[in-house]
């Protein structure tokens, strides 16, 4: 039976409950983190734990465990499910309040941990590339939640992907409160331009995601040129190349958008080279 951590205790996964009083239900008043295991290593785990106290400072939450009491019940939780390779969900909630928005009607935050086998694309899309749409719902507006916190309200970015969905894609771009490209509804985006590597800035409306940062990286030790600049739903329809990164979607080729092939409509070659090198960063650790 599946095991899951909840604040301190590992309970089957069956039986792992929380209050519906509980004000990340309630609310989406809490933050959280999606993390892969590959080889029996967290990858980028510091770069994960950073942003989730990042998060959690932003919206005046403070995790009742440390980062190493937080580490050990992550590992705790991947030893009791046996894996090496796996998908892990740390979540921290505002915890167990009463009807009403308040959070100081909440007694202490709740911290749960799922570890989990995870797939988002089918690997056909890995060899020929995705379809993807652009959404109507635009991204938070910086003022309202910023989108660099990666809280448990999710409702905008799911919207977008309802639009996906119903235009039988798997994703969406959300554009920002100025009409730019943001990102998509759970991947950051790339595009590839005479031979640069062009994202999104974290001013445009973005949350700062742990394989965009590995990516940027491996295009600095490729020599590929890489920069974060403002882009348009323009520069994506005239790209030569388009990619999404994300801890569940690792590196992923868009051969269309909009209906619109991105150059050739295949996957290009600078994506699968860096397709091909993250696949050694996770093999090699």
């Amino acid at each position: 039976m599946p095991k899951v951590w909840i604040d301190g205790q590992l309970v089957d996964k069956e039986n792992a409950k929380i209050s519906v009083y509980d004000h990340g239900l309630l609310y989406g008043d809490g933050v959280f983190e999606g993390i892969r295991l590959y080889s029996g290593k967290i990858f980028e785990c510091e770069a994960h734990l950073d942003r989730l106290w990042h998060s959690a400072r932003a919206i005046r939450l403070d995790i009742p465990i440390s980062r190493d009491e937080f580490r050990a019940a992550m590992q705790q939780t991947i030893k009791a499910n046996g894996f090496t390779d796996c998908y892990i969900r740390a979540c921290v909630t505002r915890g167990v309040g009463y009807l009403g928005i308040s959070p100081k009607k909440c007694a202490r935050p709740s911290v749960f941990i799922i570890a989990d086998t995870i797939e988002l694309y089918p690997k056909e899309m890995y060899e020929k590339g995705m379809a993807i749409i652009t959404a109507s719902v635009i991204r938070s507006h910086p003022n309202a939640i910023s989108p660099r916190i990666k809280s448990m309200n999710y409702l905008n970015n799911i919207l977008a992907k309802i639009e996906a969905i119903d235009a039988g894609v798997p994703e969406a771009i959300m554009l920002n409160h100025e009409g730019n490209v943001a990102e998509c509804t759970g991947d950051n985006i790339f595009m590839v331009r005479s031979g640069q590597v062009q994202t999104p800035t974290t001013a445009d409306g973005i949350l700062e995601g742990i394989t965009r940062k590995v990516v940027i990286g491996l295009c600095g030790k490729l020599g590929i040129p890489c920069v974060e600049k403002t882009l348009q739903r323009h520069d994506l329809y005239i790209a030569d190349e388009c990619f999404l990164t994300g801890t569940a979607a690792e590196v992923v080729a868009v051969t269309k958008i909009d209906g619109r092939p991105i150059g050739s409509g295949q996957v290009g070659p600078i994506t699968r080279k860096l397709m091909e090198a993250f696949g050694r960063v996770i093999r090699e650790g």
